[in-house]
């Protein structure tokens, strides 16, 4: 094993991010950058999973990129800070640092499901510093045109395929969003049952479709007998652990067991798929090459 597999396997092992690593034991520019900007998870195991997942997987395909972490949830940075003395960027200070560096080319990759109020935030936000990088761009989130949809219903089928029985409900619980972009929730719905996955039921936390719809559409199918819950989220964070899979009576596992059906969850954030992950290296491309 060379030096560099040997510090690949020994940072995998202490959950320390391999992007760091992999750019470390390759030619990497010094005036160029991929800015990986997620909303950020205080869950260690599933932020390691997959915003590192994606992170890693974007710095693998593009060896001559640094590639830099920053967080949009303050929130969560102060959680981090304080509990773990572990720092993270906000994206202003990652812009800041990333001038003061003397970055050329800036590359933004964003690992927001959509175009929704924290995407347009964000291009607001890197606005301001445009003017700091010869180039700069702003990839696109994951769902963006109907061959992501078309890829991502795909992955997800692929992921549960030991589920669909045709007695088993397999169902995705989104965040939801009053922006417009909530409409991704209804199309993913759309292509799966276009897909012919007539067991698979897209829901939301904080929008429509609504828990109380999807065991509505759950019910109505009359041929159930178990619901399989997972997040259609990049991580597996506080909504997937408590509002999914918690013990409360607010819960969907909770609302769904009470309805009669047996119920698994599965706590695997969207993140930690590698067909997931290579359509955001495959984004990320794209916006080089628009440079």
């Amino acid at each position: 094993m060379n030096k560099c597999s040997k510090m690949a396997a020994l940072a995998l092992g202490a959950g320390v991010l391999f992007a760091s690593v992999f750019t470390s034991c390759h030619k990497v520019s010094n005036d160029k950058e991929i800015l990986v900007v997620s909303f950020g998870t205080s869950y260690n195991s599933s932020r390691d999973l997959t915003i590192g997942g994606i992170e890693n997987a974007i710095a693998k395909a593009n060896p001559d990129y640094k590639v830099a972490r920053a967080f949009t949830a303050d929130t969560i940075i102060n959680i981090l800070k304080e509990r773990e003395n572990l720092s993270i960027d906000n994206v202003d200070e990652a812009l800041e640092r990333a001038s003061n560096e003397g970055i050329k080319t800036l590359v933004v990759q964003p690992t927001h499901l959509m175009n929704g109020f924290e995407y347009t935030d964000l291009q607001k936000t890197l606005a301001k510093y445009e003017s700091k990088f010869d180039k700069v761009v702003l990839s696109k989130p994951l769902l963006s045109s109907d061959e992501d949809f078309s890829a991502v219903a795909d992955a997800i089928a692929a992921k549960t395929k030991q589920f669909d029985n045709g007695e088993t409900a397999v169902c995705f619980m989104g965040h939801g969003t009053e922006a417009e972009s909530n409409a991704v929730y209804a199309k993913m719905q759309e292509v799966l049952s276009s897909k012919g996955f007539a067991n698979y039921y897209i829901g939301t936390v904080e929008a429509t479709p609504s828990v109380e719809d999807v065991l509505k559409a759950v019910q109505e199918k009359g041929s159930y007998k178990k619901v399989v819950l997972l997040p259609l989220m990049v991580v597996a964070g506080d909504h997937a652990n408590n509002d999914m899979a918690g013990d409360e009576d607010d819960s969907w596992k909770s609302i769904f067991k009470a309805a009669g059906f047996e119920v698994e969850c599965v706590l695997e954030g969207l993140g930690q798929d590698e067909t997931i992950q290579q359509i955001y290296v495959a984004h990320t491309k794209a916006a080089i090459e628009s440079l």
